[in-house]
């Protein structure tokens, strides 16, 4: 068996790239697992750099991921917007912290 085919993709991740009415992602499984990756690597990343954040700042959990979700959007953009709203929901997981400032963007 490859390694691509042992990753597994979180059912949040694959949501990303059902269109409505559809049940099977718009991406082929190795497109969707490199962008998984990808999204979850980032994720991995930013944790040490929104904790530094928090304390060096002295910003509020929600204002660190606000400023990470806005950092992920800079040109060049290497994530679409709706993968930078899943990088900082996973964010917030990773770290333990509520992603209540991120409810109202879309899933």
């Amino acid at each position: 068996m490859s390694d691509e085919y042992q990753i597994e993709i979180p059912a949040s991740f694959v949501a990303l790239y059902v269109q409505p009415g559809r049940q099977k992602p718009s991406l082929p499984r190795d497109e969707l697992a490199a962008r998984y990756e990808l999204c979850e690597d980032m994720a991995q990343l930013l944790t040490e750099t929104a904790r530094n954040m928090e304390f060096s700042l002295g910003l509020a959990e929600s204002d660190v991921l606000t400023r990470c979700l806005q950092g992920l959007r800079v040109e060049p953009v290497v994530v679409s917007e709706v993968e930078s709203v899943w990088v900082a929901r996973r964010l917030a997981e990773l770290l333990g912290w509520s992603d209540a400032g991120l409810q109202a963007l879309p899933r």
